[in-house]
């Protein structure tokens, strides 16, 4: 049984880590902004108002915890970069700091021709300042969290909904993973189950890795 913290588990990814980690018999701590809007999150999940890109929000947490979950949305660039910089400077003032595990963006993955799919002509505009958060986090942890584990998770580029838990994926690193078909496509559902399997076999320490079928 591991302690895991889950930042931003009201949101979509959020809360299906903290139900699939919950139902494998982890403690999980849902750390959410708006503690009142999480009626949904299973029972025995305790609760908690907590901000990611607060060092004092990080600093209460973290102790207790092996795994820190980053599954935090919705806000401006700046937010996904500001949360691993929090992370990293806060963990690094603990002797045995928990591992962080970020849940990333799919654009931050690299094309066949070695380019991010975030930086394509087309890429959607309204995508891009989370696309470009997200990528500014992994390069965060890439270049400044020595002494600090953290592993970065990517789902699909594209394809990536809420669906069924089938309980079945493949992974890889930097490219997504496709099917004969070129296909890469995911539920929210087993993400969470490859995030809580990462937690509880660690394979991809200090490290981001992609998930699909």
């Amino acid at each position: 049984m591991s302690s895991i913290v889950v930042f931003g588990a009201g949101g979509t990814a959020g809360s299906r880590v903290t139900a699939e980690a919950f139902r494998r018999g982890h403690r999980v701590v849902a750390a959410v902004r708006r503690p009142e809007a999480t009626s949904y999150l299973p029972a025995g999940v305790r609760v908690v108002t907590g901000d990611v890109t607060s060092a004092r929000s990080v600093r209460e947490l973290a102790p207790e915890a092996d795994a820190l979950v980053v599954a935090v949305g919705g806000g401006e660039r700046a937010l996904w970069a500001d949360a691993a910089r929090t992370l990293v400077t806060a963990l690094r003032e603990l002797p045995d700091p928990p591992r962080i595990i970020h849940l990333g963006g799919g654009a931050t993955l690299l094309a066949p021709d070695g380019t991010r799919f975030l930086d394509a002509p087309d890429f959607p505009e309204q995508y891009r300042d989370s696309a470009l958060g997200q990528a500014d986090a992994l390069d965060c942890y890439r270049s400044s969290a020595d002494g600090v584990p953290w592993t970065y998770v990517s789902p699909p580029p594209l394809e990536f909904h809420p669906g069924e838990r089938t309980g079945r994926y493949r992974t890889g690193g930097d490219h997504p993973v496709t099917d004969a078909e070129g296909r890469s496509a995911l539920s929210y559902e087993d993400l969470a189950v490859a995030v809580v399997d990462e937690i509880e076999n660690p394979r991809h320490l200090n490290a981001r890795f992609t998930v699909a079928y």
